[in-house]
């Protein structure tokens, strides 16, 4: 990784707000937003799956919860690459650079942060509940709290990546 100091803080500052922002918020029972994830969103396209998977693992045992946010962590972090691949074509993933609104475009960033949000929180969330017999009440957290943690992914996205040239 060529800018380890940003991503470390990065990874700081998403750890931080999570557990001592976002964790404590008790809006509603169904918006639980999981910002720890822009970490994994925003790490360069070119990053190397080892290395993925590690960010990865030391993210979810960071945020801990009995190892939900660490399988649900991992999966994300190991389906990136083919996520990404559906997105971007080889030219830009081979370039590398930070995923943003102005690098892969708005609504291609958009896509890949809605599906990487989704999929994050559907595992989650389905751990989280392990029965079928609350399955409408387990589909409302997934949608409300997706759509939450996208907006504010998307707004720390926007900060973090407010230095960086295009092609970085």
């Amino acid at each position: 990784m060529y800018r380890t100091l940003p991503y470390l803080a990065l990874f700081a500052a998403t750890v931080l707000l999570q557990v001592f922002l976002f964790d404590n918020l008790s809006i509603s029972v169904y918006l639980n937003p999981l910002v720890y994830i822009a970490f994994i969103v925003l790490l360069p396209l070119d990053t190397p799956p080892v290395v993925l998977l590690g960010a990865g693992l030391a993210l979810g045992v960071t945020m801990g919860a009995a190892g939900i946010n660490t399988i649900a962590t991992l999966l994300v972090a190991f389906l990136r690459p083919a996520l990404l691949s559906l997105f971007c074509d080889r030219e830009n993933l081979r370039e590398g650079g930070v995923p943003s609104p102005e690098r892969l475009g708005r609504r291609v960033f958009t896509d890949y942060l809605l599906l990487l949000t989704l999929l994050h929180h559907a595992v989650f969330f389905v751990l989280e509940t392990l029965s079928w017999s609350h399955a409408l009440h387990t589909l409302a957290r997934i949608a409300v709290s997706s759509a939450v943690t996208a907006l504010f992914v998307w707004i720390i996205a926007r900060i973090f990546t407010v230095k960086f040239p295009v092609r970085v």
